[in-house]
């Protein structure tokens, strides 16, 4: 487990420590006499205001803020209007999937019996817990295509008599490759519908410039030095269950008007407790690393108590019991991003997917028509036995107008974000091989955004024309470029696998090479 994700559990820990002793309650365990029941419910203090509700003691502060459509959900979703569908064979790079923690199981209302009497006090049992969703990203795993589209956690079972609690719930554990990012999201149809609402509006609208202009309004929690989206559950329908006299008849009852009034703190501190527990980061959880325990993504709702908890001097036969808690159901966006070493760039045809056949263990798909590779491909590198070795990303080519969606866009480029380095392959038989070069950083977000990163220039197809002079002026333009740059520069053909070697020890460098070194 990485130190970040350390602090993250030991700071969660301690909240949770926290939050028993301020915000909730403690029940008795089961088997409680009339006295702890007393005893427990004079600790709860009646919300005589409703505003109480939003006192001081509340756990989570919140405020609304407005985010761009384009980040809460994907356009690989919006089939209609996007053209690049993220498959290939068995690899997707982006799942979409709703998730649902399990309801609480409702208490039970029971009176013990024997052969000496009809009726004995009472034995109503707590309901079992619902089942959280779980999240964990392990070693081995390089895609999301075994991804189900919906992961529903079980409810809790209710109460039995004889003070039997009902079984909790089953957790669900989604396993994830390591590099997924996972962030809340809205549902796809509804953000079907407030693309085709702009639409109407705007004929001319493109997808990219609704995304992006489209304002969706989420409420934060502001008590973290991180951003987290507030996730609500449905409110309870009920608050009591009743069995044998009707809800109007205790509604009516001076005792049970009190004990509701005491129960209303109780229902708030677990109010409180779930507006803890539901909430998740805006940036979202980036699981780089493997995990050796899963994060809880939704906590299940708790379980509603048995009528034995009921029992007072003054309560002899409670008819009722608490019904157990809703659960939660959100929606996720899973993101892999391959964690690479270096990243290949270059137009369509560049020699991209030969150069990692030619210096790797990775086959990728070779041909001589544009987008051959449509979906990354990583390869690893050896500069030869016992010797340190590095990986490479190979993904689809760009082309211009690609971060205006042309072509096979700019999505791909999740997959070489977290890389050390870009290696920028140009196809020398081009006429002019150092406007390729402006055109891919353009449009890979200009000069600014790839000086961020450790940058390799390859003049591929060097063979092409080599006994021109024109073909050895255009190499020399580009590396003229690239030293102004502070940036290596090196000529090669592939598929004669000439100057090879110098190539996999340039690359080596790099990807080795420190931010310092920069």
């Amino acid at each position: 487990m990485s130190i970040a994700w350390s602090s993250v559990f030991k700071r969660e820990l301690r909240l949770e420590r926290f939050l028993p002793r301020v915000y909730s309650t403690k029940v008795p365990d089961n088997a409680p006499r009339a006295a702890d029941n007393e005893q427990w419910l004079e600790t709860l203090r009646p919300i005589t205001h409703p505003e109480q509700k939003k006192s001081d003691h509340d756990v989570s502060y919140t405020r609304h803020i407005n985010v761009p459509l384009g980040e809460v959900t994907s356009v690989n979703y919006l089939q209609r209007y996007n053209k690049h569908k993220h498959s290939q064979g068995n690899f997707v790079d982006v799942r979409i999937v709703k998730c649902k923690s399990g309801a609480g199981g409702s208490g039970a209302v029971s009176f013990f019996r024997d052969a000496g009497r009809s009726i004995g006090p009472p034995d109503g049992g707590d309901g079992g817990a619902g089942g959280s969703v779980y999240i964990q990203a392990v070693a081995g795993l390089g895609s999301l295509a075994k991804m189900k589209t919906t992961y529903t956690a079980e409810d809790g079972e209710a109460g039995a008599a004889r003070q039997l609690d009902g079984m909790r719930g089953r957790d669900v554990l989604i396993q994830v490759p390591v590099g997924t990012v996972v962030k809340w999201c809205l549902p796809p149809q509804k953000v079907r519908e407030l693309v085709e609402r702009e639409m109407r509006k705007d004929n001319n609208a493109t997808l990219r410039s609704i995304l992006g202009s489209t304002a969706v309004n989420l409420s934060v929690s502001s008590g973290s030095h991180r951003k987290k989206i507030q996730l609500y559950r449905h409110e309870m329908a009920e608050s009591w269950l009743f069995k044998d006299k009707a809800k109007e008849y205790h509604e009516n009852k001076d005792w049970f008007k009190d004990l509701h009034k005491k129960m209303e703190a109780y229902d708030h501190s677990l109010e409180q407790s779930e507006l803890f527990n539901d909430q998740f980061p805006l940036a979202g959880l980036d699981l780089n690393q493997p995990m050796t325990k899963p994060v809880c993504l939704l906590k299940g709702g708790q379980g509603g108590l048995g009528n034995m908890h009921f029992l007072t001097n003054l309560i002899r036969n409670p008819r009722f019991s608490k019904p157990g808690r809703n659960g939660l159901e959100q929606h996720f966006l899973f993101e892999l991003k391959s964690i690479a070493d270096l990243g290949l760039i270059g137009l369509p045809n560049a020699g991209k997917s030969t150069i990692l056949n030619k210096i790797s263990n990775a086959k990728p798909k070779i041909g001589h028509w544009q987008f051959t590779t449509l979906s990354p491909t990583i390869g690893t590198v050896s500069l030869g036995f016992g010797q340190d070795v590095f990986t490479v990303a190979d993904i689809p080519g760009i082309i211009q107008g690609a971060s205006l969606d042309k072509g096979m866009g700019l999505e791909f480029l999740r997959h070489i974000e977290r890389s050390n380095g870009w290696v920028f392959v140009l196809d020398l038989s081009n006429k002019n091989p150092l406007n390729d070069l402006q055109l891919l950083i353009e449009e890979v977000g200009t000069l600014e955004k790839v000086k961020t990163k450790n940058i390799l220039i390859v003049c591929n197809k060097v063979d092409i024309d080599a006994e021109k002079s024109e073909s050895f002026a255009k190499y020399l333009q580009v590396e003229k470029f690239s030293k102004s740059q502070e940036w290596d520069c090196v000529p090669i053909s592939a598929l004669r696998e000439e100057n090879i070697d110098v190539l996999k020890k340039k690359m080596f460098k790099c990807a080795r090479q420190s931010e310092f070194d920069k």
